[in-house]
């Protein structure tokens, strides 16, 4: 028979399972990473309050994960920072996910979009196909002359979408005026500022309702995360887009809001090392007499260089050229270089190439991406920090071999 200090003691599987406080007050310095899917409410009226999205007053304003997070709030307090957004941010699982919410928080069947031609090949598909499905028509331009977003404008048409500098061949949309179609219209407008970051340039300054990032990129930094971002001028707008993030899941984990978190607090330091290396090496490329072209908006051969001079802060890391001999010698290079590394995605520290159209761009249909300047001897760079001289070279030989 037992004891009855036995019969008192709880089972062993409960000492091991049973929630243990944390003793504090505490202040960490470092943002801590909350890897809790869900939070304890104090009483069924705190509960309550939470899922109704009521203040809970001075109780604890977090519930489940999927609805927010404390670590992935501090990445949000961040980016909002960072962007000048006065409505907020959310912070999603990838740069998709964030493009995909900020859309479909503000169209439906019968809808327009008027979007670029010259645009990430993700989003791209996501416009071309996903969404015409769902009935949501799109109208692609030339986003280079404001002019042709006015023109394409429906009665039906909803949101004006762009994307600065474009994907791949860094076009240079002029915010102030694209903005002002939009309101003009009274359109939601959409900017995808993922070349950018928030360092270079700030299209909430420039009137535009929201800003997407892929936080993967610059934000992060470091290529060590997926993630990306909506940022809103408006309560209004973040309001709508809340409920369309929270039903879509795609819920950045508080592991990844602690290394994007992180990351930001070196943007200002990386952003300047990226915008000086990347304007030497589209110099040394613009000399070099097996590129046909160089498009980056800090050089002056640049079509909208003085745009990209009133408007941005730097050029950013990116830039894509055109090697002479194309398919076969783009090809050529992207495998030869050696410092470089061939991969997609950009925006780490690390230098990448890519082939646009084979890679990146393969699922536009040739005879668009060639009309967005996507030739088959197109090669997109990621300019990292490291030494400039030593991409430069590594750049140079990989060129004599072709």
């Amino acid at each position: 028979m037992a004891s009855p200090t036995e019969a008192n003691r709880e089972e062993f599987a409960t000492t091991c399972s049973k929630r243990y406080p944390v003793k504090g007050p505490v202040d960490p310095l470092a943002t801590p990473i909350f890897a809790s899917s869900t939070f304890v409410l104090s009483d069924a009226v705190h509960g309550a309050a939470l899922c109704e999205r009521a203040s809970p007053g001075d109780k604890s304003p977090w519930l489940y994960t999927r609805w927010g997070n404390p670590t992935t709030d501090v990445a949000e307090q961040a980016i909002a920072a960072v962007e000048g957004g006065e409505g907020g941010a959310f912070v999603t699982a990838s740069g998709m996910a964030a493009i995909t919410a900020a859309l479909m928080s503000f169209v439906k069947a019968g809808d327009h979009i008027v979007a670029p031609a010259a645009v990430y090949g993700g989003t791209h598909e996501l416009l071309r196909t996903f969404l015409c499905d769902f009935g949501v028509e799109v109208s692609f331009v030339d986003a280079t002359e404001p002019a042709n977003y006015d023109a394409a404008v429906r009665p039906n048409t909803k949101m004006l979408y762009g994307e600065t500098p474009a994907n791949p061949n860094m076009a240079v949309l002029d915010l102030d005026a694209f903005a002002a179609i939009a309101k003009k219209h009274s359109l939601v407008s959409v900017v995808d500022s993922t070349f950018a970051s928030p360092f270079n340039q700030q299209p909430l300054r420039h009137g535009v309702d929201i800003v997407v990032h892929s936080a993967t990129k610059y934000l992060g930094g470091h290529s060590d995360l997926l993630a990306g971002c909506i940022v809103c001028a408006q309560p209004a707008h973040y309001k709508v887009i809340m409920q369309t993030v929270k039903l879509f899941g795609a819920t950045l984990s508080a592991f990844d809001s602690f290394l994007l978190a992180r990351g930001i607090k070196t943007l200002d330091v990386r952003m300047r090392r990226h915008n000086k290396n990347a304007l030497k090496v589209a110099q040394a490329l613009e000399r070099n007499p097996k590129v046909a072209r160089v498009f980056y908006p800090g050089l002056q051969s640049h079509p909208q260089h003085e745009l990209a001079k009133r408007q941005m802060r730097g050029f950013g890391g990116m830039l894509a050229f055109e090697v002479v001999g194309g398919m076969e010698a783009a090809r050529k290079l992207i495998e030869s270089t050696k410092l470089v590394t061939l991969a997609v995605s950009l925006g780490g520290v690390e230098s990448l190439v890519e082939h646009a159209a084979s890679m990146t761009h393969t699922m536009v249909p040739r005879e668009q991406r060639l009309a967005s300047g996507i030739t088959d001897g197109l090669i997109r760079l990621s300019v990292g920090i490291e030494g400039v001289q030593d991409l430069i070279a590594d750049l140079e030989q990989a060129l004599d071999a072709v």
